[in-house]
Parts: C-alpha cells; sequence; structure tokens
C-alpha cells in the first residue's frame, strides 16, 4: 500500500518546476515600473520649450536702430532751433512773438498727448470717450489757433512760409520722437519678460 503523504512522480517534478521559476524570477520592480531618476516626456519636452518661447519673444520685439534714433533726435533738435530762431526774429510787436510762442507750446504739448492716446488705444480702447474727445480737440484747437495767429500777423511773406514750415517740422517731429520713445519702452518691456522666462527655463542646482 503506497505511503499517504508520498506524491507521484509527476506532482514532484511539477512542484521542483514552480519553485525553481519563483527562485529564479527577479524579487526587483515591476516590469511598468518608472526608474527613480527617469524625467517624465512632458515634463522634458516643457522645459525644453520655455528657452525657445524666450528667445521667439526677443526675436519678434522690434528695437530701432542707433542711427534712427540719432535721426530722430536731431530732426526735433533741429525743428525746435528752427522755430526758436523764427520766434527770436519775428518782425512786428512783441505781442504777436508772444501768441506764436504759445501756440507752438501748445501744438508741441497736445501733438504729445495725441500720441500716447493713440498708441494707448492701438490694440483696444481703455480711454473714456470724454478724454478721446479732449485730446483730439486740444490738438486741433492748438494747431487751428496757431495757423490763424500765423496767417493773420502783417509780416513778409518769405518770414511767414519759414514760420510755417518750421512749425510743421516741430510737430512732425514731435510725433516720430513720441513713436521712438514708446517703441523703446515697449521693447524694454519685452525683453524684461523674455528674460524672465529663459530664468525659469535655466535648471536648478
Amino acid at each position: 500500500m503506497p505511503n499517504v503523504g508520498t506524491m507521484p512522480p509527476m506532482f514532484n517534478t511539477g512542484a521542483a518546476l514552480a519553485a525553481t521559476t519563483m527562485q529564479t524570477a527577479p524579487a526587483s520592480s515591476p516590469v511598468n515600473a518608472t526608474p527613480v531618476n527617469a524625467t517624465p516626456v512632458n515634463a522634458t519636452r516643457a522645459t525644453a520649450t520655455r528657452p525657445a518661447a524666450g528667445q521667439a519673444m526677443r526675436s519678434a520685439v522690434r528695437h530701432d536702430t542707433r542711427a534712427w534714433k540719432l535721426q530722430v533726435w536731431a530732426s526735433f533738435g533741429i525743428a525746435i532751433a528752427l522755430a526758436g530762431i523764427g520766434l527770436a526774429w519775428l518782425p512786428g510787436v512783441d505781442l504777436d512773438r508772444a501768441f506764436m510762442f504759445m501756440g507752438y507750446l501748445f501744438t508741441l504739448s497736445t501733438a504729445f498727448a495725441l500720441a500716447k492716446h493713440v498708441r494707448d488705444n492701438e490694440a483696444q480702447r481703455v480711454d473714456t470717450p470724454m478724454w478721446n474727445l479732449v485730446v483730439w480737440s486740444g490738438f486741433a484747437l492748438a494747431m487751428g489757433l496757431t495757423a490763424w495767429g500765423l496767417w493773420r500777423m502783417d509780416i513778409n511773406p518769405t518770414y511767414k512760409a519759414f514760420l510755417g514750415v518750421s512749425w510743421l517740422f516741430l510737430v512732425s517731429s514731435a510725433f516720430t520722437l513720441a513713436k521712438t520713445l514708446r517703441d523703446a519702452h515697449e521693447a524694454a518691456l519685452a525683453d524684461a519678460a523674455a528674460a524672465a522666462v529663459a530664468a525659469q527655463a535655466e535648471p536648478r542646482e
């Protein structure tokens, strides 16, 4: 009679194979486990795109050349000099000279205000309609009164033409200077933003 605790040979062989497989199988991490030092793919891509975004922001910013800045400032200075010379040697009474000086100054200040107003509302309207009316009305009033005072002066037509051309040159150069200064300001802000993005993308030790 066979022993009850003894298993047949075929079952002993299967148990031995199972035990051998369990002993040789690695007891480490599962197959799908992620290594400790591995970096996720999405994080790597996000980190790599930050410097590219900063470089794209810098390349999209337009910077004026030194030659252009020199030309703008020189034109504005020459326009002020010509207008000052014309007012200083203006023939006639002192009241006409004072009126033209106030007209030139009024026109110059309203030109800068109008240039800023137009640039502020370029993308979307941020100022109130009342302020829009004040800015445009002030510039139109300054131009109209100065032109009227220049027209009514009893002086040589050649000298009157000199005053008119120097006045228009002053207004035109004021608009150009206002645009150049605003472009430089916005370029500086964009460079600062791009530098901040690039600094955030740098790896920290």
